[in-house]
């Protein structure tokens, strides 16, 4: 009977988005399996090793260099070697020599080409797209974060809707997350009442929307975190630089972004594109209000519980919208659960396995 091996190099990396639900899944599939079951496999290099129970650790001598080295050369070597194996990747990419379990998150590469201007971006977006149609021809499973993820993938790439999974996310890792007030310190301008976003280097993020709203709104205030903002490829924040109210905070770790979702007026997220969406759960566990584009599938995931703009018109007044009622969040807050999502894909191992044998 095929064992399951878990690739672990999420662990070489941050614990933000794909690499935090890797790394809670998998720490409930360790209370779930019995011993022997499931192995993870990690380089010598990690920024951390969890101490598992029943999943046994294979820890190799060979240092992570290269994401794409390490997939397709280390560990599809290791798995042709050992073939009582089926992988489980959990970050969009299928191996193409041995049996896959793959969640694939979204296709943004492949639905916002317009996004992808530089040679490197470019480069990026192929690989992906090549990913995309290795997955919905060879991946055994498929598991996807929403309904709408799933729809958008079958019929992109023709396949039946019934091969794809729904197993959502969840914000449960933020309970165990203490707030840092020192952040009000650093950015005293933050002691007013102010708008919070978290902002990436991806396009798809919209911070633009941001910026556009605060260069008409200049009473209101905005605090804008993510890396390397002040650098943004895309350019998208350049013209946020010169607004005296948007606060750009750069990189701060999840104990002050925790502080600013519990003191902020509300959090945005003006994504016109989500897979799931992760940050606005965050910040409605805080007790902060939440405002996101009314685009892809965050109204399926936030349904009545947040207020809706229009990510591609600054046409609104934020003021005016949050006095507009939405549910309250504990139901969307119960939907969403860590456990029942580790459960989901335990259940998916195991008839995967028993259909193999």
């Amino acid at each position: 009977m095929k064992k399951v091996l878990i690739d672990g190099e999420y662990l070489c990396r941050p614990l933000n988005g794909i690499e935090r639900y890797a790394f809670e899944i998998t720490k409930r599939l360790d209370k779930l399996c019995s011993a022997g079951e499931i192995a993870i496999i990690i380089p010598s290099n990690p920024l951390t090793v969890p101490d598992y129970k029943n999943i046994d650790i294979i820890q190799l001598k060979t240092k992570i260099k290269s994401h794409l080295f390490w997939q397709m050369i280390t560990v599809q070597g290791f798995l042709l070697r050992h073939k009582n194996y089926t992988v489980l990747e959990y970050g969009n990419t299928c191996l193409p020599l041995v049996p896959s379990i793959v969640f694939l998150h979204d296709i943004y590469c492949e639905l916002f080409p317009q996004d992808f201007s530089g040679f490197r971006d470019k480069l990026v977006r192929l690989y992906n797209m090549y990913q995309y149609r290795l997955i919905t021809r060879k991946a055994k499973r498929i598991i996807t974060v929403s309904e709408y993820s799933r729809n958008e993938i079958a019929k992109t790439f023709n396949i039946p809707p019934e091969r794809i999974q729904v197993i959502y996310s969840s914000w449960l890792h933020f309970q165990t997350i203490k707030p840092d007030y020192s952040v009000f310190l650093d950015f005293p301008a933050l002691e007013k009442p102010f708008y919070f976003s978290l902002g990436t280097i991806s396009k798809r993020k919209n911070m633009k929307w941001i910026v556009e709203y605060a260069a008409k709104h200049p009473e209101d205030t905005f605090a804008v975190s993510g890396s390397r903002l002040p650098t943004t490829r895309d350019g998208e924040l350049r013209g946020g630089k010169g607004l005296k109210n948007i606060i750009l905070t750069g990189y701060i770790d999840d104990q002050k972004v925790k502080a600013l979702m519990e003191r902020c007026k509300a959090f945005i997220l003006p994504s016109y594109y989500e897979g799931f969406g992760l940050t606005p759960l965050e910040a409605l566990s805080c007790g902060a209000p939440v405002i996101v584009a009314r685009a892809a599938s965050l109204p399926e995931i936030y349904g009545e519980s947040a207020h809706y703009i229009d990510p591609y018109s600054t046409d609104v007044d934020l003021n005016a919208l949050l006095k507009e009622p939405v549910e309250p969040p504990s139901a969307v807050l119960e939907k969403y659960s860590y456990d029942k999502s580790a459960e989901d894909v335990y259940k998916l191992i195991i008839d995967y396995r028993n259909e193999s044998v």
